[in-house]
């Protein structure tokens, strides 16, 4: 079995400097790259990369919110640019006013690399991942692949007294591939900051996920080739979690060291690490959708029931290869929650749950969750999933809203497949619907070309949306529909 040790500072410069370093130009490591004659045992450095100057806040729209999943922290003015457009690049070292502890060594500054990921000690500018134990590379890896900012996306990074935030923001993949985005954070702490669970220190998180491997190694179109790497990983061969490979699209997962994964399953993931435990490491409970609090929104349950119930995936992974992973779950209102094994490997079990909120009170109710290993000593992971529940009497057969210049209606809502949006808006002011989901994601946008009009969201999975109705002239209004 796998037993964590403590790393001297001797073992760990022998570890993260295990690649000789290449000092190179931007330009010369293109065309090197572009003709595959790249040394993948060496790391490159590049001399010409663009000095730390003045610092570049993030100064767009508030971007990646969420209703639902609060680990996605909103990128706002709050955050600097990692930085400029590049492909493989790092940042300047970059020091925390934290103590960060990895597999018992603590650190106080680190690099970002373009390619999804931290490390310490040296900058990595490898963009083919390899799987976890691996000793040459030291790094805590939210999506290690061949992220490429030169076409589209950006890298940004949050320091708090407590905590660091990094987020690949929309970022394409090599070369200069702006087909498909990903965007996914990294969080890292003292362990002790309330932006993750106690007993925890490190985070991913996951929005939209839509490609894994660039040209260069291997990919087609984003996919195939050498799976990207979820994980993190000492350098010592003996200290790592692996989260799973991913190639393909899809949203097949087996397991962290079982066949590669498809990458849509990570599409809003939220995971928590404790990186600061020495001997066994207790079992990671990974959440879709869910980081604190889910919010059910009843209405008039004699027409529909389907729109009172919350739906969401919980699984439990064990870090070691060697153990095996057992799961319980309960909750203080037993009658309305039940849930299904959809995923049954020794090293990773994965259930659909469902909370009924129909007959029950307005409050809060709670689901918990215990991932039990069998490692010496034997270790558990608990983690509570708090349901809190509304009545929205607006949902029952539909939403209105009057304004003497701009009523509005949607109906039915809870809708099974249409919506008609009646409205008094000046059609010569080209009005437009456009539909988002829980976590800002637009999922449909339509012309409204009359003042009554149906709308097909047959194609939506089952959730609440925001529907916002804008003219040419700024007048707007939004109002959350129910897709059952």
């Amino acid at each position: 079995m796998k037993k964590l040790i403590l790393i001297l500072s001797c073992a760990f410069t022998v570890s993260a400097f295990a690649q000789s370093t290449v000092n190179i130009t931007t330009s010369q490591y293109a065309t090197q790259k572009q003709a595959g004659t790249l040394d993948h045992t060496k790391n490159y450095f590049f001399t010409d990369a663009p000095v730390a100057g003045t610092t570049v806040h993030y100064t767009g729209g508030e971007r990646s919110p969420s209703s639902i999943c609060s680990c996605m922290v909103t990128l706002d003015s709050t955050f600097t640019l990692a930085m400029a457009p590049n492909d493989d690049g790092s940042t300047p070292l970059i020091s925390i006013p934290f103590a960060f502890n990895m597999y018992g060594v603590n650190y106080n500054s680190l690099y970002i690399n373009n390619n999804g990921n931290i490390s310490f000690g040296t900058t990595y500018s490898t963009f083919t991942a390899n799987p976890f134990p691996d000793s040459s590379y030291q790094m805590v890896a939210p999506f290690w692949a061949d992220v490429d900012t030169r076409g589209t996306g950006a890298v940004y990074y949050k320091i708090t007294p407590t905590s660091m935030i990094v987020k690949w923001e929309a970022v394409g993949y090599y070369s200069t591939m702006t087909d498909k985005v990903n965007t996914f954070q990294l969080v890292i702490t003292d362990g002790t900051d309330p932006i993750l669970p106690a007993g925890t220190n490190v985070s991913f998180c996951y929005g939209d996920m839509q490609w894994t491997t660039g040209a260069a190694s291997s990919g087609i179109n984003g996919f195939n080739g050498v799976p990207a790497t979820v994980g993190i990983n000492q350098g010592n061969g003996v200290d790592y979690f692996q989260v799973g490979r991913f190639d393909t699209a899809g949203v097949a997962f087996d397991g962290p060291y079982n066949n590669n994964d498809q990458v849509d399953w990570l599409d809003n993931q939220g995971m928590y690490f404790n990186t600061a435990i020495t001997g066994n490491i207790p079992p990671v409970i990974i959440n879709n959708n869910i980081c604190d609090t889910i919010d059910v929104y009843t209405g008039d349950t004699t027409r529909s029931i389907s729109y009172d119930v919350a739906h969401f995936v919980i699984g439990a992974s064990t870090p070691e290869i060697d153990q095996a992973v057992s799961v319980s779950l309960s909750s203080d209102e037993p009658g309305a929650f039940t849930f299904t094994k959809t995923m049954n490997d020794p090293t990773y079990q994965q259930f659909d749950c469902e909370f009924s909120a129909v007959g029950l009170p307005e409050g809060l109710y709670h689901v918990t969750v215990i991932a039990t290993d069998n490692g010496t000593p034997v270790r558990s992971t608990t983690r509570t999933i708090i349901i809190r529940t509304h009545y929205d009497a607006s949902m029952a057969t539909g939403i209105t809203e009057i304004d003497p210049a701009n009523s509005l209606s949607i109906y039915p809502n809870p809708s099974a497949g249409n919506i008609t949006i009646k409205h008094s808006y000046n059609l010569t002011s080209n009005p437009v619907v456009t539909m988002v989901d829980v976590l800002g994601k637009t999922v449909l946008t339509s012309a409204l070309t009359s003042n009554q009009q149906t709308i097909d969201i047959n194609a939506l999975p089952q959730g609440i949306y925001f529907a916002t109705i804008i003219s040419k002239d700024g007048i707007s209004k939004t109002m959350k529909i129910v897709r059952k």
